[in-house]
């Protein structure tokens, strides 16, 4: 069996009295697209800086291709990727400018250097502002700058760190396919607060809570997995029913909207170990409800991780 590209045994990093992260162990093949989720404070960013050695851990080790990340050092660096969260780009400098001068930083022979320049352009789609200062560029455009400098140097790993953080619904999409089309050549671990870019983008999720990985395995497997609660789409005409469902054995919570015709729409968490459809029927007969849809919808991504990160973080 091939060893992974990245592996985590038992990685620790503490600030003050603060386990940011605490004794988290995980490993990443070649060509997965790896989802980061957390809520804030859980020790997402504190571990990609870790793995793209801007801090080191104060306890286990870090494993790139087989080496030592403190050994391998700059030639791991050589390999690796990095769009921070903050994408800090000098916006005082043309697009054009800046690449080169990436290029530079990354050793890339200049005899090479327009040729990957132009290749970086050309996946993410910034031709038409090549020629513009950074700091006149829009927030999806300066995302995909700081994309081009992060595969400037086709890295093996790419680490991305909200890479959608800011963006209209729009340059979410965009950026969302951009990295769909990377994670076909590389490795990607993508750390984001949006669920729907896991979904779409990632084949595999890792969760972290107050420093410690909760949930690793195939995003569909996990949601498909996820136990403790379902939720029942309800719609009657009727009254009292918010009150009277609240009431039924295994409902956790209610949530209740008007709809038409005096009809009632309502949301339904229920414990997942317990089917309360039959007695939700049972409640519509005996309180002669109209019932107009009882339908008991499929975990959800979301779902999965309230379940795994609830109450509080560390600060």
């Amino acid at each position: 069996m091939s060893q992974p590209l990245l592996s985590l045994d038992g990685v620790s990093k503490h600030f003050g009295p603060v386990a940011a992260v605490d004794q988290v162990s995980f490993a990443v093949d070649r060509g997965q697209v790896v989802g980061f989720l957390g809520p804030n404070g859980a020790g997402k960013s504190t571990t990609m800086r870790m793995i793209t050695q801007f801090i080191e851990p104060d306890q286990g080790q870090i494993q790139f291709d087989g080496q030592p990340l403190f050994e391998a050092s700059r030639d791991a660096k050589r390999r690796i990727g990095y769009l921070p969260e903050n994408n800090p780009l000098y916006t005082e400098m043309l697009v054009t400018e800046y690449l080169d001068f990436v290029a530079g930083l990354r050793a890339i022979p200049r005899a090479e250097r327009q040729g990957e320049v132009d290749r970086v352009v050309a996946a993410t789609a910034i031709e038409e502002v090549f020629y513009r200062p950074i700091g006149d560029l829009s927030k999806g455009f300066k995302q995909r700058v700081g994309l081009a400098q992060a595969i400037l140097h086709r890295p093996d790993l790419l680490v991305l760190d909200e890479p959608t953080e800011g963006l209209d619904p729009n340059q979410r999409v965009e950026i969302r396919h951009l990295i769909s089309h990377l994670g076909k050549d590389r490795t990607v671990i993508l750390s984001t607060h949006v669920l729907q870019e896991v979904q779409h983008t990632c084949s595999r999720l890792l969760i972290i809570n107050r420093g410690q990985i909760v949930a690793d395995g195939p995003v569909e497997q996990l949601v498909a997995s996820a136990k403790g609660l379902v939720q029942i789409a309800v719609e009657v005409k009727g009254s009292g029913v918010a009150e009277a469902l609240k009431k039924l054995d295994g409902v956790t919570r209610v949530e209740a909207a008007p709809g038409a015709d005096g009809r009632t729409a309502v949301t339904v968490t229920a414990e997942g170990s317990k089917d309360v459809r039959p007695a939700i029927f049972g409640l519509a007969r005996d309180k002669q409800w109209t019932l107009y849809e009882l339908h008991q919808e499929s975990g959800s991504l979301e779902d999965l991780f309230r379940e795994l990160t609830a109450g509080p973080t560390k600060p």
